[in-house]
């Protein structure tokens, strides 16, 4: 099994090619996800988040839950503050991703999708046997973030702030989709790594989620 390294920065496009990479038979890991139903109730964060942040959390008893939108405006503007949290979530993502690593292994699958926005930053490429970045033009992923609802150019700074530049990202990248035109472009260069990284042997699963591990070289561009 190949394990494939999905990232990019906001707005790049990323949601397109992990659809395409899903549709192509790959099993697909979404860590944003992961973190959301986290902080849902009944999550495995919710205690100790609220612990650490009790103005964050909403509902009671059974449904008591981690307000993201309260927790981010705590942390987002203290570093110290996000690295707390990140140190919470961070251990409890990875467990999600041996456990859907374990079930595509079991499933026979021959390509496994890790969706981590920033798989760089927290040097989780080592744990790929191949890294795929989503790309756009500046003014393309301007556009878009601002379109969202509740996005402002204040908090847009702040996220790419904690964000490794776009051009590290493709250079360190073994793949690279460069999005902004047609989404049938983005959707054909996903279905060709897909086509390609099927035929090849994974070498990091399940060794380089047990122990010590050493990063993969550069492979190309689509």
């Amino acid at each position: 099994m190949v394990i494939l390294g999905l990232t990019g920065s906001i707005g790049m496009g990323k949601t397109t090619v992990a659809n395409a990479l899903r549709d192509s038979g790959a099993t697909v890991f979404d860590a944003d996800a992961a973190v959301h139903r986290l902080l849902a109730a009944g999550g495995a964060a919710v205690a100790p988040v609220l612990a650490r942040f009790p103005d964050a959390g909403m509902g009671e008893g059974a449904a008591r839950a981690v307000d993201r939108g309260a927790l981010g405006a705590t942390v987002f503007a203290d570093p110290e503050a996000l690295a707390e949290l990140e140190a919470i979530l961070h251990p409890l993502v990875r467990a999600g991703e041996r456990h859907f690593l374990s079930a595509s292994q079991r499933r026979g699958c021959r390509l496994a999708v890790l969706d981590v926005p920033l798989l760089f930053e927290t040097g989780g490429e080592a744990r790929c046997d191949a890294t795929l970045v989503v790309s756009a033009a500046a003014f393309v992923q301007r556009a878009r973030v601002l379109g969202r609802a509740r996005m402002t150019e204040e908090r847009l700074a702040a996220i790419l702030a904690r964000q490794m530049p776009d051009w590290e990202k493709r250079r360190r990248a073994d793949f690279v989709i460069r999005t902004g035109l047609d989404r049938r472009v983005s959707r054909l260069a996903a279905r060709r790594i897909a086509a390609r990284l099927s035929t090849e042997r994974g070498s990091r699963w399940p060794q380089c989620w047990a122990g010590a591990v050493v990063r993969a070289g550069g492979r190309g561009h689509a």
